[in-house]
C-alpha cells in the first residue's frame, strides 16, 4: 500500500531558483509535447510518442533540472490522453498556463537520489533542503517520490509518498457505525450524534467577495495587485486549512471507535450549501483509508439509503413514500416510532453497510 507525508519545506535563495526553474520546465515540456501530439494527429491521426529527452538539444536549458521532473510531467500527459481517448467526457488535456497553473513537481526515487534524515530532505538538482516533520515515518517505510509545491502565499510544500505492507487485517465487525450528509452538518451518525461542520467559507464569505472585488479593480500584475492576490490567497489557505484540521479530527475518532463506517454515495453536486462547504469528499476520503491501515471496513451504500423514508426501527422498514422532502422529523405510520431523518438515514447506512460487508464473497 501507500501513503503520503506532507512536510513544510523551507529552501534557501539557491534552492528556490531551482525549483522556480523545475516548474517551468515541467510546464514548458507538458505543453510542448501535447502541441507537438495535437499537431501530429491532426496531420496523421495518429498518436505520437515523444518524450522529453527530445528536446534537450533544442532547449539546454531543460538539462538543468531534474530529468525525472520531466519525464513525470510526460507520464501525466499521456495519462491525460489516455483518459481522453478512453472517455471523451473527462475532457481533452489542456495546456498549462504560466500564471495560473499549480506550481510543482514530482521526482522519484532512485538509487537513493532521495534521502530523508536529520531535519533535511536531500533532492536531485536542489540538495539538502530543510524540513520540518511534525509526523514520524515508520522504519520500514520505503520512499518512492516526493512531489514538491508552491503555495500562492510563496510557501513550500514537500509530499513524500511511502510504500509499505500492510499488516493489520480486517477481523471480526463488533462496532459499526453509519454516516450521512445532511446540508447542514458535516455528518450525522448512526448514534445519534454527529458533528457541526465549521463551514468557514460560509465564515470568510464576504471578506473574500470584498478582497476579490478589490483585486478585480487593481492593474493586474502590478505591485498592488501582487500584494493583494497574496492576501487573498492567505485566506483562502486559511479557510482550507480549518476544513481540514476539522475533517481529520472528525474521521480520526470514528476510525479510532468503530471497525466498520457506512457512507453513502454521494456526489458533490448533490450537496447544497452549507453542505457543499463541509469538504464531504475529503471527509469521505480521510475516513477511507484511515480505517484501512487500520485494518477496518468503510463500506459505501446506494443512494436509496440516503433519504431517510424507511422506518430504521426494528422489525419494521415501512417506506414513507409520502414524505415531504424538507421534513426533518417524522412518524412512521407503521409503527408509530418518531424518527431525525438524517439520524434515521445513517441508521439505515449502517444496517446496509454491515449486511454488505457480512455477505459471502
Amino acid at each position: 500500500m501507500n501513503k503520503s507525508y506532507k512536510f513544510r519545506i523551507y529552501p534557501n535563495a539557491e534552492q528556490t531558483v531551482t525549483f522556480a526553474k523545475t516548474f517551468g520546465c515541467v510546464r514548458f515540456v507538458y505543453n510542448r509535447m501535447l502541441a507537438d501530439k495535437i499537431a501530429h494527429y491532426n496531420e496523421t491521426a495518429e498518436q505520437l510518442k515523444v518524450t522529453p529527452a527530445q528536446y534537450k538539444q533544442e532547449y539546454g536549458f531543460l538539462r538543468e533540472v531534474d530529468s525525472l521532473a520531466l519525464a513525470n510531467a510526460q507520464l501525466n500527459l499521456e495519462g491525460a490522453y489516455r483518459n481522453f481517448f478512453r472517455d471523451k467526457s473527462v475532457g481533452f488535456p489542456k495546456f498549462k498556463s504560466k500564471k495560473a497553473s499549480r506550481k510543482s513537481y514530482t521526482t522519484n526515487s532512485v538509487k537513493n537520489n532521495i534521502e530523508r534524515s536529520g531535519g533535511g530532505l536531500k533532492l536531485p538538482k536542489a540538495g539538502r533542503v530543510k524540513i520540518v516533520q511534525h509526523r514520524a515515518v515508520p522504519e520500514q517505510y520505503t520512499l518512492k517520490s516526493v512531489t514538491v509545491s508552491e503555495t500562492p502565499t510563496g510557501k513550500y510544500y514537500a509530499s513524500i509518498l511511502y510504500e509499505y505492507e500492510r499488516t493489520a487485517e480486517c477481523g471480526e465487525i463488533t462496532g459499526a457505525i453509519g454516516v450521512s450528509f445532511p446540508a447542514a452538518d458535516v455528518f450525522a451518525d448512526s448514534e445519534g450524534g454527529g458533528a457541526h461542520c465549521p463551514q468557514p467559507g460560509r465564515r470568510e464569505a464576504e471578506k473574500l467577495r470584498r478582497m476579490s472585488r478589490a483585486l478585480s479593480k487593481m492593474k493586474k500584475f502590478g505591485s498592488n495587485w501582487q500584494k493583494q492576490r497574496r492576501k487573498l490567497a492567505a485566506l483562502h489557505e486559511k479557510v482550507a486549512n480549518r476544513r481540514k484540521d476539522f475533517l481529520h479530527k472528525q474521521s480520526r475518532q470514528i476510525a479510532n471507535a468503530y471497525d466498520l463506517a457506512g457512507v453513502g454515495d454521494l456526489d458533490a453536486q448533490d450537496l447544497p450549501q452549507p453542505g457543499a462547504d463541509s469538504g464531504f469528499g475529503m471527509f469521505r476520503a480521510m475516513l477511507r483509508y484511515k480505517l484501512e491501515e487500520a485494518g477496518k471496513y468503510m463500506v459505501t451504500v446506494e443512494r436509496e439509503f440516503l433519504a431517510g423514508k424507511k422506518c430504521s426501527a426494528p422489525g419494521c422498514g415501512r417506506i414513507n413514500e409520502g414524505l415531504d422532502p424538507a421534513a426533518g422529523r417524522w412518524v412512521c405510520p407503521e409503527c408509530g416510532a418518531a424518527h431525525d431523518r438524517d439520524i434515521n438515514a445513517a441508521v439505515n447506512i449502517r444496517n446496509e453497510a454491515v449486511r454488505l460487508a457480512s455477505a459471502p464473497p
